[in-house]
């Protein structure tokens, strides 16, 4: 009788999981969608203070952005990393208001305000 020889089973290579990309809430908003920004949605406060936070470790400056209904809470966001990060030196740059047209889903056209907050590292 002869013995059957465990066959060395292959490593499983892990497979990189795709990452989920924000989608656009409009084409204009988004189209120079640039990698120090962090657009602001219906996510939990603090998740978009700790985005920005990370992109300024990185980069002198990162813009906070904001449309509609999302425009107190970029500016929660702004407010929450200067006045707890005092130490740390950051400061406000340009803050940009302005508003697009959109096209409803019923197919009318209508204005929505925006917002981009500009927070630096101080010199």
């Amino acid at each position: 009788m002869s013995e059957a020889q465990p066959q060395p089973h292959p490593q499983a290579q892990p497979q990189p999981h795709p990452q989920a990309q924000p989608q656009p809430q409009s084409q204009q908003f988004h189209k120079d969608s640039p990698r120090d920004a962090v657009y602001i949605g219906k996510k939990p406060l603090m998740a978009y203070v700790t985005s920005t936070l990370i992109q300024l470790a990185n980069q002198p400056s990162v813009t906070i952005k904001a449309r509609g209904l999302s425009i107190g809470r970029a500016v929660d966001v702004s407010q929450i990393i200067l006045k707890r990060m005092e130490n740390a030196g950051y400061k406000v740059g340009d803050v940009r208001i302005g508003s697009e047209t959109v096209q409803s889903e019923d197919g009318r056209t209508r204005n929505v305000s925006t917002i981009e907050i500009e927070i630096k590292r101080a010199s």
